[in-house]
């Protein structure tokens, strides 16, 4: 399957099917009688493909797109007392995330959350003919401004989730769900967080079997 691979095609091939059960590497290790460094470095290949696969197949959105942010990080820090909290203001990693309605999520890692952070990404991934939707944050102000005519928002303030007429931004909410779920089965992600909130989005509302297919032909196209 891959050019100079040390273990087998055979092989690779169980590892990528343990891998999109998101079964993580120790587990792996011991269910294949390989070496754990061995699946450590399998599952980083797929991780590091699956990574430059999502941000060259996104492709700028046309229709309905709703956008949010999301805080990840651990509930302590060493050196800080007390619990974190939660949210805007808080010491954890703050992400944006768009989810294009019958389709696919982006997301980033960004500095913070405030308005020119945000805006830069939307001018970026989505056109101003596209509808909208997002919360009451402040960041998303100004959108009108600087052309997107079609923004809707629900104010979650006032425990506001849907307006009714499809404006919510519930689609994007679940993948957040789906994501922070994910990631506490492996005690959270403490490296290359980038690269498992790329893995998470590519997993997002797909089978194994639908990943395992994906994955096989991301390999071939990158180290065929």
């Amino acid at each position: 399957m891959l050019k100079d691979a040390k273990i087998s095609t055979y092989r690779i091939e169980k590892i990528i099917k343990h891998f999109c059960l998101d079964i993580n590497a120790s587990k792996t290790a011991k269910l294949l009688g390989i070496n754990r460094n061995t699946i450590n470095h399998w599952y980083n290949v797929f991780r590091r493909v699956i990574y430059a696969y999502q941000h060259q197949e996104f492709e700028k959105i046309i229709g309905e797109a709703e956008i949010d942010e999301s805080y990840f990080g651990a509930k302590r820090v060493r050196g800080f007392r007390g619990k974190l909290k939660r949210g805007r203001g808080t010491l954890k990693q703050p992400v944006f995330g768009i989810f294009k309605r019958g389709g696919k999520v982006y997301t980033e890692v960004v500095p913070n959350c405030k308005k020119p952070v945000l805006q830069g990404i939307i001018k970026g991934k989505i056109e101003p003919s596209a509808i909208i939707y997002s919360d009451g944050w402040r960041g998303y102000d100004g959108l009108v401004d600087v052309g997107y005519n079609k923004h809707f928002r629900v104010n979650h303030g006032e425990n506001e989730f849907s307006k009714g007429g499809g404006v919510h931004i519930n689609g994007i909410e679940n993948f957040w769900s789906f994501t922070k779920r994910r990631l506490a089965k492996f005690n959270g992600v403490k490296k290359n967080f980038s690269l498992h909130l790329k893995e998470s989005e590519w997993r997002y509302g797909k089978s194994s079997d639908i990943l395992e297919k994906e994955l096989i032909k991301i390999l071939k196209r990158y180290y065929s």
